[in-house]
């Protein structure tokens, strides 16, 4: 188990040096660089250089990359946004909160309504009940995240009036979740699709695990159906939906930008959002280098929670 865990931590170390390497290198070759987005499109030659020059960029490419690397590791420095005139870091550091917040609610819901949905469609399989909800996924997963949210809007916040149009606009955490009434149709919004798609998985999985001959055993010797369903059957189930979770992490945090947009929701999302029309390629390449860290730690805690979900997985030398 220890083998394992020092593998992986390995592994997302070698991960993570290449996206610095690679978000380094994307500050290099973008048309302009970081002086053209910071001066604008009518900066003079002279003010480009001057701007190079204060800023180390006019440095041999291997000093530059020693910096910018030496920078991050020691003082999570990635750089600094002229747009706003702050350290990227300071601007993360305020809004990634929140975006955690909508992210983790959003995640914990899908798991609580998809995981049961699942369930009850292994139950009435082949049953209208199961074809009705079979549609109703589909419709979701094929609908974009804007969309959704969009009509979430007209419905519950323009026509009956039950929910703010917008998200909430604290600049706390504790301000955010003291309005709990504009953050469900954020929550909703970020949610659809994760449900969609993990009670699919969740109805497949359980359709697998009951044709196993342990469950056909145990029904032999005269265990009840919701014995057999919860106790032998969800739990290997549910091995499935925990890699699943790892592996939709990106996408969540994909669909938490457009989300924060829709609502303008002050997380990070929008800000990388704003960054990408504000021409700020500090602060963007700033939020990708984020994201991937949430990538890299989601597919760790994935590999924790499978050995947790199935002891009988042990994860040792190979």
């Amino acid at each position: 188990m220890l083998y394992y865990f020092i593998r992986r931590l390995l592994q997302g170390i070698i991960v993570l040096a290449g996206v610095t390497l690679f978000i380094f290198v994307l500050s290099r070759v973008i048309p302009g660089g970081a002086a053209r987005g910071a001066l604008g499109a009518r900066a003079t030659p002279g003010q480009i250089a001057s701007f190079n020059r204060l800023n180390g960029y006019d440095l041999p490419v291997l000093d530059q990359l020693w910096h910018f690397v030496k920078g991050l590791v020691l003082h999570f420095n990635l750089g600094y946004s002229y747009k706003n005139n702050q350290p990227v870091s300071t601007l993360i550091a305020g809004r990634l909160p929140k975006t955690l917040v909508l992210v983790g609610i959003s995640t914990v819901f899908a798991l609580i309504v998809a995981v049961p949905l699942g369930i009850f469609q292994t139950v009435r399989r082949y049953k209208p009940e199961d074809y009705l909800f079979t549609g109703i996924s589909f419709l979701l997963y094929a609908m974009p995240s804007f969309l959704i949210g969009l009509l979430l809007i007209l419905y519950f916040a323009v026509d009956l009036k039950w929910f703010p149009i917008a998200a909430p606009s604290a600049t706390t955490v504790g301000g955010i979740l003291a309005d709990p009434r504009a953050l469900v149709l954020p929550v909703l919004t970020l949610s659809a699709i994760t449900i969609a798609s993990f009670s699919r998985y969740m109805r497949s999985s359980m359709m697998d695990v009951l044709t196993q001959d342990y469950i056909r055993t145990a029904k032999a010797k005269g265990v009840s159906s919701r014995s057999v369903l919860y106790r032998h059957a969800l739990r290997n189930a549910l091995i499935p939906i925990v890699t699943l979770l790892g592996l939709s992490i990106p996408g969540i945090v994909g669909g938490a930008v457009i989300t924060e947009t829709v609502f303008n929701y002050p997380g990070m999302g929008l800000l990388a959002y704003n960054a990408a029309l504000n021409l700020d390629i500090p602060l963007l390449l700033g939020t990708t280098f984020v994201a991937a860290i949430a990538t890299i730690v989601g597919n760790f805690v994935a590999d924790v929670l499978y050995a947790v979900v199935d002891p009988r997985i042990r994860y040792g030398k190979r």
